[in-house]
């Protein structure tokens, strides 16, 4: 991709798992394009690429849109994600080496040691825990060393994450120690159970919808 696709894409994608935009908000591609310095033509291209992340939907005659909270839609994804990662960590665990340990280590130290809510709004997910969060899961699931996996993996991930940012704010999503869950995690990927660390993460992923619904954003329709 030309420079200027690459950064529209990587903006308008991280604009959006920022939570700065509301479910169901229309994205206008002549305010991107000013937003980003570019042409309406390459925001409309970056729109339809991340449609293909599930972070955009394409309303035919309408425009491009921020999806809207469906609890349903998000229960089916998690089940997808539950499914395709506990497959990816199996052969995580017999592939990965010691210096994978290495990484994983090294990537939960930064995660651990990120404040997860930004101190002057403590509703509000923090952008950098939310990068080390995302590359924690990534380098986890890495010695798997089949990218189609690794792919559908990131785009399940941020599809979700779009319903973590959203129910941020509510009491539910200070209930859970995800800090915990994080490190159950890591010990269960260097004891090498694949077994355990196909249940954390199942149960790791299933925490999110019930926070969702404890937030009382959205009903199972």
């Amino acid at each position: 991709m030309a420079k200027a696709s690459v950064h529209s894409l990587e903006g308008i994608r991280r604009t959006i798992l920022d939570g700065l935009w509301s479910p169901g908000d229309r994205l206008q591609p002549t305010t991107l394009a000013e937003q980003f310095e570019t042409s309406t033509t390459v925001i409309r291209e970056s729109l339809t690429r991340l449609a293909g992340e599930n972070l955009v939907v394409i309303r035919p005659n309408r425009g491009f849109f921020v999806p809207d909270l469906n609890l349903r839609e998000l229960a089916d994804i998690t089940e997808l994600r539950c499914s395709t990662e506990a497959l990816a960590a199996r052969l995580a665990v017999e592939r990965g080496d010691v210096a994978w340990e290495s990484e994983l280590i090294a990537a939960h130290h930064q995660l651990s040691r990120t404040p997860r809510r930004l101190p002057e709004e403590p509703g509000t997910v923090n952008p950098a825990w939310s990068a080390a969060h995302r590359n924690f899961h990534h380098a986890l699931l890495v010695p798997c060393d089949c990218q189609p996996m690794l792919k559908l993996s990131a785009d399940l991930s941020n599809f979700t994450e779009l319903y973590r940012r959203w129910a941020a704010p509510s009491p539910a999503a200070g209930k859970r120690n995800v800090e915990k869950e994080h490190q159950e995690i890591l010990n269960a990927a260097l004891d090498r159970d694949s077994e355990k660390l196909g249940e954390l993460l199942d149960k790791h992923y299933r925490a999110t919808v019930q926070v969702v619904m404890d937030a009382g954003l959205t009903t199972l329709r």
